[in-house]
């Protein structure tokens, strides 16, 4: 029953998060938003819904490592794996614009993680309300950036990119109704997903003797990434390669600076057992992505399966270091 409650969290979490994105870019096109706009922001967004849902029921039971370490494990997850794998399926070219602005507060936040952790041991309300002003202003700077461009007579690229998300999206236009239909049933399948999984996942790790900080740093992210992992795959086998970086870059900025920025306002993260490694993983990750962005601007395959023997290697530590 516990296979089957995994298989079927699993499901929920994607298809929940995959309602949650149709319905909410087709009720902000209908609010007259960009299209390119949504997909800085929304799709990204919602594709960290599961992460959301489970970290903050997670704490709210008292798991603050289960909540904690899924954050911390999808951001590695989110490079390591997916950018890597997706770099083994294509080489992924890289737009400049990314390392401009948003690689710089991806690596920027996964700092002020750290600094906010261990001078706090955990995390508190404090901390989680500067991390929500923190993407408010993200959100809020992304938008203006690209209204900005826009008006600044890229007019060219704005229409070619809106094209590209119209594609992605889907050319038939969904009612009001169904939107909201599909938000709410997003949301609902998400909040059960996230409760069958995690009591599933907790499960199987106990019966592998396996502490609450390596469930929610492997089974847990990986899990709660199904959405980014999908997307990202698919953009790569498509040659569309912004979509493939972009969500794994968005969906790291918005774990930490929107779920740590809500999560410990519901309930603060301590008694925490997450280490040096495991935040010294995630920075490791986030800025070795850098100078491999910038050579060639683009992944390629070698540093495709270098990523993912990095992945590989930091989850066998995991499991020997804390079973």
């Amino acid at each position: 029953m516990n296979v089957f409650y995994a298989i079927v969290g699993v499901a929920a979490l994607y298809y929940g998060a995959d309602f949650l994105v149709k319905g909410g870019v087709c009720l902000a096109r209908k609010a007259g938003v960009s299209p390119l706009v949504i997909g800085l922001t929304l799709v990204a967004y919602a594709t960290s819904a599961p992460e959301l849902v489970v970290s903050v029921s997670a704490a709210w039971s008292g798991n603050a490592d289960i909540s904690l370490g899924n954050i911390v494990g999808s951001n590695i997850f989110n490079i390591a794996f997916i950018l890597g794998l997706c770099a083994c399926i294509t080489p992924v070219s890289v737009n400049r614009q990314l390392l401009r602005f948003d690689a710089p507060v991806m690596v920027g936040t996964a700092i002020l993680l750290t600094i906010f952790y261990f001078s706090a041991h955990g995390l508190n309300r404090i901390q989680g309300g500067v991390f929500l002003l923190g993407i408010i202003a993200y959100t809020v700077w992304s938008v203006y950036a690209s209204k900005k461009e826009e008006n600044e007579g890229n007019k060219e690229l704005i229409q070619e990119a809106e094209e590209k998300e119209n594609e992605e999206i889907g050319k038939k236009e969904l009612s009001l109704a169904v939107s909201l239909g599909l938000i709410v049933l997003g949301f609902a399948a998400l909040i059960f997903g996230a409760k069958i999984f995690l009591l599933s996942a907790v499960f199987f790790a106990r019966l592998l003797h396996l502490s609450d900080a390596v469930i929610g740093l492997t089974i847990v992210a990986a899990g709660t990434s199904l959405p980014e992992l999908a997307t990202s795959v698919v953009a790569a086998i498509k040659k569309e390669n912004d979509i493939a970086i972009g969500n794994v870059m968005g969906s790291n900025i918005f774990n930490i600076l929107g779920i740590l920025g809500i999560t410990p306002i519901v309930s603060p993260l301590v008694n925490t057992t997450i280490d040096w490694a495991d935040l010294g993983m995630m920075i490791f990750c986030s800025i070795a992505l850098l100078p491999i962005m910038k050579t060639g601007w683009k992944i390629s395959r070698k540093e495709g399966i270098f990523f993912l023997l990095i992945y590989c290697c930091y989850t066998a530590y995991l499991v020997l270091q804390h079973s």
